[in-house]
């Protein structure tokens, strides 16, 4: 009974570990994407003050 429990509680910790890093890589995603779009805006904002 003592082995199934130990079992059952190192599953939950990796499915935590697992979902937790699934939820920041999600973020990095979203952060990345709305740099690039900065970025891009930036760019167009400078391409417009040198004509």
């Amino acid at each position: 009974m003592k082995t199934s429990h130990i079992t059952l509680v190192k599953r939950l910790v990796l499915l935590f570990l697992a979902t937790t890093l699934l939820a920041f890589v999600g973020l990095g995603c979203n952060t990345a994407h709305g740099f690039g779009e900065d970025m891009e805006k930036a760019g167009a904002k400078i391409q417009d003050g040198t004509k």
